[in-house]
């Protein structure tokens, strides 16, 4: 009986320190069909500026394309075209307390995509994809400001990528 007890008591804590991560980084090109892609410059136009935002989401946006796919990084002419601005950058108030001070903030980015593939007869995706996170207004903005800048690219990135890349 207690060696019952000690499986099942084993078993329930191996399965609930378990954590699942999905990620949908699987493509469905056509490298026979389609060997180039263009990547537009994302030009930053949210209301509230972050001079390093523009640079880092365009760096990163090549880098996954390029990390994740065969396809040969282009300036002008490819064979899927990828374009867009940066158009939200944003802090929001969150959880008002009694004496009407926010306990948490919420940081939200948005991009507007559009996408085309040349090669296809499929009509032009255009979409407009945002990630937030939530922080405590304890914090000072600029001290987590980076980390959750990094965490918002990567999740918007993910995002184009599946939206662009994935046929499911």
């Amino acid at each position: 009986m207690k060696k019952n007890i000690f499986i099942l008591l084993l078993l329930f804590i191996t399965v609930s320190s378990c954590r699942v991560s999905y990620s949908f980084r699987g493509t469905s090109i056509n490298y026979d069909l389609t060997k180039t892609l263009q990547i537009a410059h994302f030009v930053n136009q949210a209301p509230l500026v972050y001079p390093p935002l523009e640079q880092r989401f365009n760096e990163e946006m090549k880098d996954m394309f390029t990390r994740n796919t065969r396809l040969q990084l282009v300036n002008q002419n490819g064979d899927m075209e990828i374009e867009g601005e940066i158009v939200g950058y944003e802090l929001t108030p969150m959880a008002v307390q009694e004496d009407a001070f926010a306990s948490e903030t919420k940081l939200t980015m948005t991009v507007r995509m559009r996408f085309r593939n040349n090669k296809t007869d499929e009509p032009e995706i255009e979409e407009r994809i945002s990630a937030n996170r939530i922080f405590s207004s304890n914090e000072v903005f600029d001290s987590v400001q980076d980390q959750l800048l990094s965490e918002l690219i990567t999740e918007i990135i993910d995002q184009i990528f599946n939206a662009t890349m994935s046929n499911w």
